[in-house]
């Protein structure tokens, strides 16, 4: 199917929501880059000290104010329970720093329409030529980045996970607890680790980088020491919900078995070496045996529950054929 022609939208109510803080400069052209097809543009002004509402005086245009900066995230919540609001189909997210090209539109709003998908986000990756405005410091990161959020959300199909040009059917958003997205720049990791747990079927768009003179809001400091723990509670999260909780699979016991194996394994190995340490006296094979074997049987057992857990990627819409 063709998701270029503006026609596959025919029938579906598109929201677009502009989280916007310091970007006034940028905030006009990005507002008039949007396609005719899009229904509402929800500006988000996040306590922002520039004039942002001077940019939103069109028809389609609806200005969301917080009285103080409190993050993406929450930014991102208040235009999605508006959105849902105005009973939209598709809710896409938009930077207002003019880094997402609207022309793109189409492609990430055609697998929804299509029914294809219920999420789809926007990767930088999946080309090589789309690379070339990214600077080596951010392939870098989001190479590290990707990999553990595959872990921590399930969703072993995807890249570019901080990429925030993201399209979602409304159905998914209504499922969601929004209270649970974020904190702040850990939004779009959070709406993977929701959307799994909601059966969502997620696709990635090819999309290209694009810099301008814009600085991020990101803080390193606080990414590196936000991110890790976020994402080992979002990882937990999902494993006892999908694994323990609403259904227990062979999955559970491979982890539970592994862990066991594994931990007693390495316990053992550790305890015999400072047993033995500055002795001069030599470990026996027996000894060493019982170590590493529990060891290596756990740990193919979790290897197995990887294979499993990347298996387990949705598949199959929840909500496919349904249109209202």
């Amino acid at each position: 199917m063709n998701y270029s022609d503006a026609l596959v939208f025919n029938g579906h109510r598109i929201a677009v929501i502009v989280p916007s803080f310091r970007v006034a400069a940028h905030l006009p052209e990005v507002l008039r880059g949007l396609p005719p097809f899009v229904d509402h543009i929800l500006v988000v002004d996040d306590g922002s000290p520039d004039d942002v509402s001077a940019a939103t005086c069109t028809e389609r245009t609806e200005l969301l104010r917080h009285a103080s900066n409190q993050g993406l995230a929450a930014a991102m919540v208040t235009g999605l329970r508006r959105a849902l609001e105005l009973d939209v189909d598709v809710i896409v997210k938009m930077d207002g720093d003019g880094q997402m090209d609207p022309t793109y539109l189409p492609a990430l709003l055609g697998p929804i329409t299509a029914d294809e998908a219920d999420l789809t986000k926007g990767n930088r990756f999946m080309k090589r030529r789309h690379l070339a405005g990214m600077p080596a410091e951010r392939r870098a990161g989001n190479l590290v980045l990707s990999f553990v959020t595959k872990v921590a959300s399930g969703y072993w199909n995807i890249f570019d996970p901080t990429n925030g040009y993201i399209a979602i059917r409304r159905e998914l958003a209504s499922e969601m607890d929004l209270d649970r997205l974020g904190p702040r720049y850990y939004f779009e990791t959070s709406l993977l680790c929701e959307a799994y747990l909601a059966g969502a079927v997620v696709r990635d768009i090819p999309i290209p980088a694009r810099y301008r003179d814009e600085n991020s809001g990101l803080s390193l400091t606080w990414a590196a020491a936000a991110f890790p723990r976020l994402l080992a509670r979002s990882f937990a999260r999902r494993i006892v919900l999908r694994y323990f909780v609403r259904d227990f699979t062979p999955f559970a016991l491979f982890l539970v078995a592994g862990c066991l194996l594994a931990g007693t394994g390495l316990a053992l190995g550790l305890w015999n070496w400072i047993e033995r340490a500055g002795t001069g006296q030599p470990t026996p094979t027996g000894t060493i045996i019982l170590a590493l074997l529990p060891l290596l049987v756990g740990f193919q057992l979790l290897l197995q529950a990887v294979v499993m857990d990347i298996g387990n990627v949705p598949t199959s819409s929840p909500w496919r054929g349904l249109r209202r």
